[in-house]
C-alpha cells in the first residue's frame, strides 16, 4: 500500500522542482540583462504614441472592469455569466494589490534612480508608500493577470490576450519605468494570481487548460 503512494510523489516533486527550476531561470536570466537593456532599449517619449498608451492601458485595472462589465451584460441570465465576470475583473485587481505589498517587500527603485543600477530604498524612507517603486511592474502584472484569466474564460483568443500583455511590458522597459526583471517578475505573479482564482473559482462545467 506504501509503495504506490511513494512512486506516486517522485514524479509530483520532479514536476514541482521543474516548474521552480523553469521559474527561477525566468527570474535570473532578465536580472543579469537588466543593465544592458536600461542603456541599449529605450524610447524617448514613448508614451506619446498611440500603439503604447494602447499598450499600457492593458496594465490599467479598470479596462479590465470595462471588459468585465461588457461580459455580464452580453451572457446576462446564462448560467455562471455573473461569476465570469467577476472572476475577469477580480482577477487583475488581485495581481494590482499583491504587486503593491511585494514592491513594499523588495523596495527595489526606478532604472533611472541609479541610472540602470540596482537601488534599494530604505526602510525608514517612506516604509508605507510604493510611489516610485518599481520590482516587479504593477502594469504587466495587472495585465498578466487580466489576460492569464481572459485565456481561460476565452482559450481560442489566448494568443491574442497574451500578445497585449506582452506588449504593455514591453513599453514598461522601453519607456525605462522598469527594468526587465520587474517585468518578468510581474508577468510571472500576474500569471499564478489568475490561475489560482481560475482553479479556485473557476465556472463549473469548464475545466481550466493549462496557460
Amino acid at each position: 500500500m506504501n509503495r504506490p503512494r511513494g512512486r506516486a510523489r517522485r514524479p509530483l516533486a520532479a514536476r514541482v522542482a521543474f516548474a521552480l527550476a523553469l521559474t527561477l531561470a525566468a527570474l535570473l536570466v532578465p536580472a543579469l540583462a537588466d543593465s544592458w537593456t536600461y542603456h541599449h532599449l529605450y524610447h524617448r517619449n514613448l508614451y506619446d504614441l498611440d500603439w503604447a498608451r494602447m499598450l499600457r492601458v492593458v496594465g490599467f485595472w479598470p479596462s479590465w472592469a470595462i471588459g468585465a462589465l461588457a461580459l455580464w451584460l452580453h451572457q446576462r441570465g446564462a448560467d455562471g455569466s455573473r461569476r465570469r465576470a467577476m472572476l475577469l475583473a477580480l482577477s487583475p485587481a488581485a495581481g494590482g494589490i499583491l504587486c503593491e505589498i511585494v514592491k513594499l517587500l523588495i523596495r527595489r527603485e526606478r532604472p533611472e534612480t541609479g541610472d540602470g543600477a540596482w537601488i534599494f530604498r530604505e526602510w525608514s524612507d517612506q516604509p508605507l508608500s510604493t510611489a516610485g517603486l518599481a520590482t516587479p511592474s504593477s502594469h504587466t502584472m495587472v495585465a498578466f493577470a487580466g489576460a492569464t484569466m481572459a485565456a481561460r474564460l476565452f482559450p481560442r483568443a489566448r494568443w491574442l490576450f497574451y500578445t497585449l500583455a506582452a506588449g504593455c511590458g514591453v513599453t514598461r522597459v522601453l519607456a525605462h519605468a522598469h527594468f526587465v526583471s520587474d517585468v518578468t517578475f510581474g508577468a510571472l505573479l500576474g500569471w499564478a494570481v489568475a490561475w489560482g482564482l481560475w482553479l479556485r473559482f473557476g465556472p463549473p462545467g469548464g475545466r481550466p487548460r493549462p496557460a
